[in-house]
């Protein structure tokens, strides 16, 4: 046995494993990786051909965040990596990812923005934290004696309405803080990717370490490191391997509660409408992701034989 793994593989550790050890070994195979970052920025204003390729990437970024942060669990945290991926996939710019495409920033930025409000509903809604941060809310809430739920609203006015102000003083301020260091972001851009990646490597063990305490989830981030390196060489997004671990266990919880619910009876699932239109909502959406992919392997095919 190991103790270590008692309590499970972390959700940091998979997520630095799987998107920074193995972009850090992808990017040092590549032949210039040494390049730096040499050009000039001459104004603080998007061109115009940008602004176009970000607005639907933030519209749908928006979107994916909005949904993802009212999720319990891993939501929030799931809604940059599921915005990116849904980019790459609608962009048709995507060989620029990875190199820079806009809309593979602009796209999970607003998926993680949009995901910190909406993070925010089941908290006051229903007094449920969806997340870790949301939990510490609700400790510092229940300190002063303030009932996390709908009774917010009507009993603490004050802080219900300071929390929605704060919103959007808080993207004010990301705006006037972040504008004016563009010119320091730039420079560090101009330093030689080589010489960039032993401090990222140690800036990544040092967030994972610092989460239990424990040198074994290092190690556990370099393995999925090795396994997010290979889903890259053949060609696999990690994105839905991070899905499927947040969402896997909640899946297997409220399976096994439904079954209980039912004594054992599987037909529940078909029986009852809700459940039922909602196995068939997600069969539709496996076959519309699915028929992109099969009409280009098929046109690939077609175009081989001409």
């Amino acid at each position: 046995d190991i103790p270590q793994l008692t309590d499970g593989i972390g959700f940091v550790s998979v997520a630095m494993g799987v998107f920074g050890f193995a972009e850090i070994m992808l990017n040092l195979e590549k032949k210039g990786a040494g390049e730096s970052f040499l050009n000039k920025v001459t104004s603080l204003i998007p061109a115009w051909s940008d602004i176009k390729r970000m607005v639907p990437s933030i519209l749908r970024g928006t979107t994916i965040g909005s949904l993802l942060g009212i999720l319990p669990g891993g939501g929030a945290a799931l809604a940059a990596f599921g915005a990116y991926t849904v980019e790459k996939k609608a962009s048709k710019h995507s060989d620029e990812f990875g190199k820079g495409a806009i809309e593979g920033v602009a796209g999970p930025e607003a998926a993680n923005n949009a995901a910190a409000q909406t993070s925010f509903i089941p908290l006051l809604t229903l007094g449920i934290p969806p997340n870790a941060v949301m939990a510490l809310m609700v400790g510092a809430m229940t300190i002063h004696n303030i009932q996390p739920g709908p009774q917010v609203m009507t009993s603490n006015p004050t802080l219900f309405w300071g929390l929605i102000a704060s919103m959007w003083i808080g993207n004010i301020m990301l705006i006037l803080l972040n504008l004016p260091l563009i010119g320091i972001w730039v420079k560090l851009l101009k330093i030689p990717y080589r010489m960039l990646y032993p401090a990222i490597l140690v800036f990544c063990c040092i967030g994972v370490y610092t989460v239990n305490n424990s040198i074994f989830d290092i190690f556990i981030t370099a393995s999925f490191g090795i396994i997010g390196y290979m889903f890259f060489k053949f060609g696999c997004e990690p994105a839905p391997l991070l899905l499927g671990f947040v969402l896997g266990p909640m899946m297997e919880e409220n399976f096994r509660r439904a079954l209980l619910l039912s004594r054992g009876d599987f037909t529940t699932f078909v029986t009852r409408p809700l459940s039922l239109s909602l196995l068939i909502a997600a069969a539709l959406l496996l076959i519309i992701v699915t028929l992109p992919a099969i009409k280009k392997s098929r046109e690939e095919v077609f175009t081989e034989e001409l």
